[in-house]
């Protein structure tokens, strides 16, 4: 039987209790895969990397070793709450990389996106290599495979944490939960203790924030699409959209305008808000906010975030436009 293929009989998990009759199956066989052999995982704080953790440290706790990269585009409070859920809750071997330079010193005056996105998927690559090679006897990679990757890709899934090794180094793949749909990935993580925020994260894009800081990634710029898309998020979860709004976040893009502020003339940038509703991300269809929250938030991102005099509703669906700017 082809173990890339969801079998015909094989139950979706809709309930607490069928989530955690998968966790005591995965177990078992994740033990009986590994056995006392060491496990290496790319642990971006994603739904899909956080789940497969926390069924590693349940079926083989320290032999895991996890690798936390900050590579200064996660969103505001992002690698605190890793080190926080893994580290001290859990108990994980973690390895915290604070990349943050190397990444933003590579990407210094790139405008392409293409070239934003080789470079950040080709340093993580890097980065990721230079801790495996420090590590010794380890014999397995976690990757968090789900199963529209496989359908997509042919069963061979493209992605940061996996290709690029250190030479003469093979891993076998430990995938738990490749046979599983994203919905199901949700409630297994939930069953396995993982907190809301971090089971039902939106989807966010591989390279971070690097492509909602549009053009060349400058430092203070970057620092205003976080804070920004800090605040919007907690307004969102204040005013109930958080469950209502498939995905929703800020662009601080490559130009300047005026404006005035303290009885002076400013010339900074203007934060764009971009909230969508959508089935298979394929079209997209804009949310419509009551403009007591819009102006709620637009009050707090011009006193809150520096740089900052303007804020934007994009009001493009899908198509024309994409879901991301870049």
């Amino acid at each position: 039987m082809d173990s890339n293929k969801r079998p015909d009989d094989m139950k979706r998990i809709t309930t607490m209790e069928l989530a955690n009759q998968f966790i005591d199956e995965q177990v078992k066989e994740l033990r009986a895969q590994i056995g006392d052999k060491k496990v290496l995982l790319a642990l971006s704080g994603g739904v899909d990397s956080s789940v497969v953790a926390a069924l590693l440290i349940k079926a083989v706790g320290k032999q895991l070793t996890c690798v936390h990269v900050n590579h200064g585009l996660l969103r505001k409070g992002e690698p605190e709450q890793v080190i926080k859920v893994f580290r001290e809750e859990m108990g994980a071997n973690l390895i915290y990389v604070d990349a943050v330079d190397r990444f933003l010193d590579k990407l210094a005056g790139v405008d392409d996106p293409e070239k934003k996105r080789k470079i950040i998927g080709a340093e993580f690559i890097e980065v990721f290599n230079d801790e495996a090679k420090k590590l010794k006897d380890v014999d397995f990679l976690g990757q968090g495979t789900i199963y529209p990757d496989i359908l997509e890709s042919n069963g061979v899934k493209s992605h940061h944490n996996v290709g690029g090794l250190p030479e003469g180094v093979k891993f076998e793949l430990v995938e738990p939960i490749k046979l599983l749909f994203k919905d199901e990935v949700r409630i297994v993580g939930k069953a396995l203790g993982l907190p809301d925020n971090m089971v039902y994260r939106q989807p966010f894009p591989g390279p971070g924030l690097g492509v909602r800081c549009v053009g060349a990634i400058t430092r203070d710029r970057l620092e205003a699409v976080r804070e920004s898309d800090a605040i919007l998020r907690e307004e969102f979860d204040n005013a109930g959209l958080a469950d209502k709004v498939w995905q929703y976040f800020t662009v601080v893009p490559d130009f300047k305008s005026t404006g005035v502020k303290d009885g002076k003339r400013t010339y900074e940038w203007p934060v764009v808000i971009r909230a969508i509703n959508t089935v298979d991300a394929m079209s997209a269809t804009i949310e419509p906010i009551e403009y007591a929250v819009l102006n709620k938030i637009v009050a707090r991102i011009l006193s809150e975030v520096k740089n900052v005099n303007r804020v934007l509703y994009d009001l493009s669906p899908k198509p024309v436009a994409t879901i991301e700017w870049e």
